[in-house]
């Protein structure tokens, strides 16, 4: 059951003000990034000058049969250095499916983990990295500032362009008997340096182009209008929506642009670093829950659930939502509330043109109020615009159930 409102606005003013106490307004996280055809090979070098003598690579078992991971790891591979595999990863990662992988670790004793694959894969790699050197459970690491401050050094080789996980230092994990996502960070589960290899992505599915780059789209949004003022989110968060609206119909009609990959690839990045430094918002705690209960993928439920979140705050984000729709070059009305209008409806016109659904048949009514208390609990927790109440929330599902 939902908490009474006034409770709801203190728990929040409190987390807020001890975010802001113990993190600070700088973002103190840092890392190396190399971007641009070849970069995988760059990104490989650097971890064998580093002095790793044997590294793990974690990706999905399709992207080893396609051999895109083997392509991805070359210089790697090629190396005198030794090289284990732990290609298990399925979509929305579980807390079984780290425990295989920190065994596997383990077993190969090995001192840096490379990630190659999409968001699921990364977020499994540094969820297994942060099992190197703890025994503990992972599923008791849940909870801001609760997982290992020391980690297997993760490297990342990014094949999509949107979960910006990347960037960040927080992965998303699947509690499997109760279907709930759950998020464990730290900043010992900061990837060291990342490879954005535009080569890697050309030929990507037009659904998985689709829904990443939404996906990409919404970290842009939620960063740049949270209420947290943080490093450089504003800044991150735009360059994201821009790169998305300028660069996503393109990936999609011509997959093997690369600069259209490039410029996509690029903007889930900035995305990752917004909200790697602000965290992000309602329209990620509503589409955690689709996800966790219907296995929707995360992009596809992001887009679901985006316009309607940004319609429920109002003039809540009317400034800020006009600003986006300058930089987007959407509109430029005389009136912030029409620019914002028209910005959110531009969303709903990219979401059409790049094949994502506005509803979803797997949503029953039945689900709705323990969907929306959960949604709530962990949106509590966002620095999201305002809060939302359980009304709005049951509204939106109902929407996007068709």
């Amino acid at each position: 059951m939902a908490q009474a409102m006034i409770v709801r606005k203190g728990k929040r003013a409190l987390n807020l003000a001890l975010m802001r106490l113990l993190v600070g307004k700088k973002s103190n996280a840092s890392h190396f990034a190399w971007a641009g055809p070849a970069s995988a090979a760059q990104l490989c070098r650097q971890i064998i000058d580093t002095g790793h003598r044997s590294v793990l690579i974690v990706t999905d078992g399709a992207l080893r049969q396609l051999g895109v991971a083997e392509r991805a790891a070359a210089a790697l591979l090629a190396s005198d250095i030794d090289v284990h595999w732990f290609d298990k990863v399925m979509p929305d990662p579980t807390f079984d499916l780290v425990r295989e992988g920190a065994d596997a670790l383990r077993v190969a004793g090995s001192t840096a983990v490379l990630a190659v694959g999409g968001g699921s894969s990364i977020d499994a790699a540094k969820a297994i990295a942060a099992s190197r050197y703890c025994s503990d459970d992972p599923q008791t690491w849940v909870g801001f500032n609760k997982a290992p401050k020391a980690a297997a050094a993760i490297y990342v080789i990014p094949t999509t362009a949107g979960t910006g996980s990347e960037a960040t230092m927080g992965a998303v994990i699947t509690d499997s008997s109760t279907h709930t996502k759950h998020v464990v960070a730290g900043e010992a589960m900061l990837p060291r340096a990342v490879a954005i290899d535009p080569e890697l992505m050309v030929g990507m599915p037009g659904p998985i182009t689709a829904a990443t780059g939404i996906d990409a789209l919404t970290h842009g949004i939620e960063a740049y209008i949270g209420v947290w003022e943080r490093g450089t989110r504003t800044e991150t968060g735009r360059l994201a929506v821009q790169g998305v609206f300028q660069s996503l119909r393109q990936a999609m009609t011509a997959p093997d642009d690369i600069e259209a990959r490039m410029s996509m690839a690029v903007a889930a990045y900035y995305g990752g670093v917004a909200i790697n430094q602000v965290n992000v918002g309602n329209v990620h705690a509503i589409a955690h829950q689709l996800g966790g209960k219907y296995g929707i993928p995360h992009g596809v439920a992001n887009g679901l659930v985006l316009p309607h979140v940004l319609r429920c705050y109002g003039p809540a984000v009317d400034e800020r939502l006009a600003e986006l729709s300058l930089a987007a070059g959407v509109s430029s009305a005389p009136s912030q509330a029409a620019r914002a209008s028209a910005f959110i409806d531009s969303i709903v016109a990219l979401r059409a043109e790049v094949g994502l659904p506005e509803t979803d048949s797997r949503l029953q009514s039945a689900d709705f109020d323990a969907l929306a208390d959960a949604a709530l609990a962990e949106g509590d927790a966002y620095p999201s615009p305002r809060l939302l109440d359980k009304a709005e929330v049951m509204a939106i599902l109902t929407a996007i159930a068709g």
